[in-house]
């Protein structure tokens, strides 16, 4: 099991994630790519919650893909549009990892490859072997 690490001697997280996670031994490691809010048929909708849903749904395919789940994610970067997209973003990662406290950080940025691109998310799992 990977353990996450968030000691006393540092600020508690700002936020639901854990300031660290170390890998279990004998992990297998999956990268995965920045996912923007691209439906499975291409389209993107419209607005921020209906993009980072999108992100989300398709991080959750890739990772039961892998044999994965969230709980296996140790480390997500979430690249914003706008700090407008900052509570919606918030909002659909609650819903979808829950109670998960993976390493993470938030960038706002100046602009995606599509300007309707209004969210991206990468990510790291490691599930032990």
């Amino acid at each position: 099991m990977n353990i996450k690490r968030t000691p006393s001697t540092v600020a508690p997280p700002f936020g639901p994630y854990s300031h660290a996670v170390e890998i279990s031994p004998n992990s297998r490691l999956l990268y995965i790519s920045g996912e923007v809010g691209v439906l499975p048929d291409g389209i993107v909708p419209e607005g921020i919650e209906a993009q980072a849903d999108a992100s989300w749904r398709n991080i959750i395919a890739i990772l039961e893909d892998a044999g994965m789940s969230i709980d296996d994610l140790v480390k997500i970067t979430t690249y914003l549009a706008s700090s407008d997209c900052v509570v919606a973003a918030g909002a659909a990662r609650a819903q979808y990892l829950g109670d998960a406290r993976p390493a993470s950080a938030t960038l706002i940025i100046g602009g995606f490859v599509k300007p309707e691109w209004l969210i991206e998310i990468e990510a790291v799992a490691a599930k032990p072997t």
